[in-house]
C-alpha cells in the first residue's frame, strides 16, 4: 500500500492508481470524441465523393502510381531522417494549401475585381510605401510626428484624392483625382494578363526576394526576386500550352508554385540540406500526376463526387445536380476581406494600448473583464447587434458586404484583442528592458522589439478568429443576408451570401432528399476543406513561433 499512495504536506493523500485512473479516462474521453467526430466526417465525405463508385481500375492505377511508392519512399526517408520526412510532407502540404487560396485569388481577380482597378491600387498603394521608407531613412532628420503626417498624406491622396471622402459630407466636389483614379482614366490600357502578372508578379517577387534574403543574403534574395517575377510572366505564354488561360496561369505560379518552389529550394540548396525530403515530395506529386495521365489515357472512371469542377463554378440551382457554391465562395472570400481589414487594426491597436500604454486601475480591470465576457457571447447577439447598430441606426442596406464584415468584424475582435494580448505578453520583458537601456522611446521599444517578437502569435490567434468567422451563419441571417446570390458581389454595397447560409438553404428552404444527399455533403465537405487550409496556415506559424521563441 506505501507503493501506491503516500502522504505529501499540503497536499492530502496521493495515490498513484487514482492518478492512472484519470489519467486513463482523459484518453478515452479524448478518443471517444475524435472517434465520433471522424465517423460523422467519413459520413458527410461518403455522400460527397462516393468513393465506391469509382472504378477498380482506377484505384490499382492510383495504388501502383502513388500510394505504394509514397508509402516506401516515407518509411525510408523517415527512417534514415526524421527532419527530412517532416521538410517533405509540409512542401506538400504547401503545395495544395497554396493551391487552394490560388483558387480564392482567381476568383477576386477574374470575376470580381476588374484587373485595370487591381493594377492602379496597386501602384496607389506602391508610391505611398515608398515615400514612407524613404522617410523612415531620414528618421534621425525628421521628427515622428511630421513624418507621421506626410505618410498619411501620401496615402490620403494616393488612394481617396482631394477632397476624397471628406468632400461627400462637406458637399465639395472632387477636386484633385487620386493616383489610383488617374490610372484607370488612362487612355491605352494595357492586357488584362499584363496587368494581372505585374500585380501578382510583384507581390511574389517581393515576398520570394525577402524570404531569400533571410536565408541567404541580399544579392541572391534579389535574383531570386527577379526570377520570380519572370517566373509569373512567363506563366502567361506557357499557361496556354497546358490548356490554361493567361491569367489562371499567372495566379497559379504566383500563388503556388512560386511559394512551393522557393521552399524547396531551401530545402536542397541551403546549409539546412534536405533533399531527401524534397524526394518524398516528388515522389507524392508525381505519383499524383502520373496516376492522373496514367486514368485518362486508361479510361478508368473515378468517384463520382458531387465536388467536381462543376459544383465549385456554378450558382444555385433548384436542381440538386446543377446546384453550385460558387456565388458564395466568393461572399465567403470578400467577407473574410473585409472582416479582417476592420478587425485585424483595431483588435492589434486595442491590444497594444492594453498591454503597454494603459495604467492599471479601475478602468482598465473593467474593460478587461468585460472584452473577456463578450468573447462568449453567441454569435446571434451579434447579429441583433450588427442589425440595430448598421441597419437601423447607420441606415446601411442590409445583407450587404459592408454590413456583413463590419457584423463578423464584431464577433470575433474580442478574440482577437484576447489572442494579441496574450502574443505581446509573451515578449520577454529583458528585451523591453534592452530597448529602454539602449534610450529607445516606448513608442520605439514597441514597433521594433515587442511588435515584431509579437506578430507570429498574433496572426495566429487573427487566422484562427477568422476561421470562426467565416463558418458563422446566424449574424448573416439577422442583418438580412440573403440565403441564395446567383452573382458574385462586386463592390462592398453589393448583396451577399456565403457558404453555410448557402448549406443552411440548401438544408432547409430547399430540403428534399436529393440536396440532403448531393448538395448539403458536398458543401460541407468544401467548407471544411477551407476551414482546415486557414487552420493549417495558424499551425505552422504557431510552431513556427515556438521554435523561434
Amino acid at each position: 500500500m506505501a507503493a501506491e499512495s503516500k502522504r505529501i504536506e499540503d497536499f492530502g493523500e496521493v495515490s498513484r492508481t487514482v492518478g492512472t485512473v484519470f489519467r486513463y479516462f482523459l484518453l478515452a474521453a479524448t478518443m471517444f470524441g475524435i472517434v465520433t467526430l471522424a465517423v460523422l466526417l467519413v459520413y458527410v465525405a461518403n455522400d460527397a465523393i462516393q468513393p465506391l463508385t469509382a472504378d477498380p481500375g482506377w484505384y490499382l492505377v492510383y495504388f501502383l502510381t502513388l500510394i505504394a511508392p509514397t508509402a516506401a519512399v516515407g518509411w525510408y526517408v523517415r527512417r534514415r531522417d526524421r527532419e527530412a520526412f517532416v521538410f517533405g510532407v509540409f512542401l506538400v502540404g504547401l503545395l495544395v494549401v497554396s493551391l487552394m487560396f490560388s483558387g480564392g485569388v482567381g476568383l477576386l481577380v477574374i470575376d470580381v475585381v476588374p484587373p485595370l482597378v487591381a493594377f492602379a491600387f496597386a501602384i496607389a498603394l506602391v508610391v505611398p510605401t515608398a515615400i514612407s521608407v524613404g522617410l523612415t531613412r531620414y528618421a534621425h532628420r525628421i521628427a515622428f510626428t511630421p513624418r507621421l503626417a506626410l505618410t498619411t498624406l501620401a496615402f490620403y491622396l494616393s488612394l481617396l484624392g482631394i477632397p476624397g471622402p471628406l468632400g461627400g459630407v462637406l458637399g465639395v466636389p472632387q477636386l484633385v483625382p487620386s493616383l489610383a483614379q488617374a490610372i484607370q482614366g488612362i487612355p491605352v490600357i494595357p492586357i488584362d494578363w499584363m496587368m494581372v502578372g505585374t500585380v501578382i508578379g510583384g507581390a511574389a517577387s517581393g515576398a520570394t526576394a525577402a524570404y531569400v534574403a533571410g536565408v541567404r543574403d541580399a544579392r541572391t534574395g534579389l535574383y531570386a526576386g527577379a526570377a520570380a517575377f519572370v517566373a509569373v510572366l512567363a506563366s502567361a505564354v506557357v499557361g496556354p500550352l497546358a490548356s490554361l488561360n493567361p491569367v489562371p496561369a499567372i495566379v497559379v505560379t504566383g500563388v503556388a508554385l512560386v511559394p512551393t518552389a522557393t521552399y524547396a529550394w531551401r530545402g536542397a540548396f541551403t546549409e539546412e540540406r534536405r533533399p531527401a525530403g524534397v524526394g518524398f515530395a516528388a515522389v507524392v506529386i508525381g505519383g499524383a500526376l502520373v496516376g492522373a495521365f496514367a486514368v485518362e489515357a486508361l479510361g478508368f472512371a473515378g468517384p463520382q463526387s458531387w465536388v467536381d469542377w462543376q459544383f465549385l463554378t456554378s450558382a444555385h440551382s433548384g436542381n440538386a445536380e446543377e446546384a453550385g457554391l460558387y456565388p458564395a465562395i466568393g461572399g465567403s472570400i470578400l467577407l473574410m476581406g473585409t472582416v479582417a481589414a476592420l478587425s485585424f487594426p483595431i483588435g492589434v491597436g486595442a491590444a497594444v494600448y492594453l498591454e503597454e500604454y494603459a495604467p492599471d486601475n479601475a478602468l482598465t480591470r473593467f474593460v478587461d473583464v468585460n472584452i473577456s465576457n463578450l468573447a462568449g457571447v453567441p454569435s446571434v447577439v451579434y447579429g441583433l447587434l450588427g442589425l440595430g447598430v448598421f441597419v437601423t441606426y447607420l441606415s446601411q442596406p442590409p445583407g450587404t458586404v459592408l454590413v456583413g464584415g463590419a457584423t463578423l468584424a464584431l464577433l470575433i475582435l474580442p478574440i482577437v484583442i484576447i489572442s494579441a494580448r496574450e502574443a505581446i505578453r509573451s515578449v520577454p520583458s529583458d528585451l523591453r528592458q534592452a530597448s529602454y537601456g539602449m534610450g529607445a522611446t516606448r513608442w520605439q521599444t514597441v514597433r521594433n522589439v515587442v511588435l515584431p517578437e509579437a506578430f507570429p502569435g498574433i496572426l495566429t490567434g487573427t487566422i484562427l478568429a477568422l476561421g470562426r468567422a467565416i463558418g458563422e451563419t446566424a449574424p448573416l441571417i439577422m442583418i438580412g443576408a440573403p440565403n441564395v446570390v446567383f452573382n458574385l458581389p462586386s463592390t462592398l454595397s453589393s448583396k451577399v451570401s456565403a457558404m453555410p447560409l448557402q448549406v443552411y438553404a440548401w438544408s432547409g428552404l430547399f430540403a428534399s432528399e436529393d440536396f440532403y444527399t448531393k448538395a448539403v455533403p458536398a458543401g460541407v465537405v468544401v467548407l471544411l476543406a477551407v476551414l482546415l487550409a486557414m487552420n493549417s496556415v495558424a499551425i505552422v506559424l504557431r510552431n513556427k513561433f515556438e521554435r523561434t521563441g
